[in-house]
């Protein structure tokens, strides 16, 4: 299993990338693996700015819909459109590729109530 330690992590299996104001956000290798074969990400939020932990999008697997949840208080700048048409990408290279949305935090002291990678490994038994 891949957790990278320079990324931070929630307990709802979101990785986040904090570069400046703004953060990438998407599933973790244990998440994409526990959902099996993605099939469609969905996610009507961009453009609007959410609370943390507010739901922004949905992940479509085989078997099961999943909520996504927002990481950190902020405006969701921008989506991953390349999922539209290879949501597969989410199972094959999910900290890459893979990422789904940009989010301008509105709150950076939120960033310090993240997981890092030692924190998510005891999470998810790694």
């Amino acid at each position: 299993m891949n957790i990278p330690a320079e990324l931070k992590y929630t307990k709802d299996h979101e990785w986040v990338k904090i570069e400046g104001d703004v953060a990438t956000v998407g599933i973790t290798d244990f998440a994409q693996g526990e959902l099996g074969d993605i099939v469609y990400v969905e996610v009507e939020t961009v453009d609007e700015t959410l609370d943390q932990e507010e739901v922004f999008g949905t992940v479509e697997a085989v078997k099961t819909v999943s909520d996504l949840f927002l990481p950190l208080t902020g405006e969701i700048i921008e989506f991953n459109e390349s999922l539209e048409d290879e949501p597969e990408k989410v199972n094959s290279d999910p900290y890459g590729e893979g990422w789904m949305i940009k989010i301008k935090i509105s709150d950076p002291s939120q960033i310090d109530g993240l997981l890092d990678d030692a924190g998510y490994k005891a999470l998810v038994g790694a």
